[in-house]
């Protein structure tokens, strides 16, 4: 059974003290899940100058660079998902050594200015969900395209535990419950014995908590209401639910008419 972060992370509503830049970061986001990745390049390096000491412009970046890669190698496409078998027995992809060496760089840079704000302030809800999203990432990039399941889970329970904390902090961050849903949900749905091994390496196995986050997250989060939509319906598909699925891919293509990945996958459900 999947045990990756499943892009655990396009999530940054939980800014401490919003940039007044803060709606190129939208759009940045709104180009990335229309697959404009060379449109969001551009927004988020745009941010980056205007807001040298954040570091949301750079994990922004990164996320970009991880999604342009699932794109060209088809890895978000349902079948993958819904099928454990195929997804245990999927070939190795061929990741672009380029791509990976921009999203190192832009989830360093993230780190460094990670680190300094929170040595100023411990508290700092933009630091914090950077960090909630820079694990992700890195998991995702692990678990998605290296293929190291195992290795992915430390990213997956040290995004979750960060997300906890700025939840602590404040629980209206809604798109940071997604770090908590993906975790839960995933490792909730493998069969009992592996759920025992997970919960006694610190995992979060809860199925049923895990959808109750993707849900907070879909209905209130910001940057990542699409992506819990989207893993929302993969679940729907999961249980044998079309009609939710449907209804969920169907609102994600009208709303993202630059993804063909929506209209594929909707045009998928009998």
């Amino acid at each position: 059974m999947l045990i990756s972060a499943c892009v655990v992370g396009l999530a940054l509503a939980a800014m401490a003290s919003p940039s007044p830049d803060a709606p190129a970061l939208d759009r940045g986001f709104q180009q990335m899940y229309n697959l404009d990745f060379s449109g969001a390049h551009a927004t988020f390096r745009s941010y980056q100058q205007a807001n040298p000491s954040d570091s949301l412009g750079h994990v922004g970046n990164a996320a970009a660079y991880l999604f342009s890669e699932f794109d060209r190698l088809h890895i978000l496409e349902s079948d993958l998902f819904t099928d454990d078998h195929k997804f245990e027995n999927r070939g190795r992809p061929n990741p672009d050594p380029a791509v990976k060496i921009e999203f190192e760089k832009e989830l360093s840079r993230s780190d460094e200015l990670v680190q300094q704000a929170l040595a100023g302030n411990p508290h700092d809800k933009n630091a914090l969900f950077s960090r909630v999203l820079a694990n992700g990432l890195r998991g995702d990039y692990t678990a998605m395209i290296e293929k190291r399941n195992f290795a992915s889970l430390g990213y997956m329970k040290t995004s979750r535990a960060v997300a906890q904390q700025l939840l602590a902090i404040d629980p209206t961050c809604y798109d940071a419950y997604l770090a908590v849903g993906v975790e839960n949900y995933l490792l909730g749905a493998n069969p009992a014995p592996v759920r025992w091994f997970l919960q006694m390496t610190g995992s979060q196995t809860n199925k049923t908590e895990g959808l109750e986050r993707l849900r907070l997250t879909a209905d209130k989060g910001h940057y990542l209401a699409p992506f819990a939509r989207l893993l929302l319906a993969v679940a729907a598909l999961r249980d044998k639910d079309p009609q939710t699925a449907r209804t969920l891919l169907a609102g994600l293509a009208t709303e993202f008419p630059g993804n063909v990945l929506y209209a594929k996958e909707l045009a998928k459900i009998p």
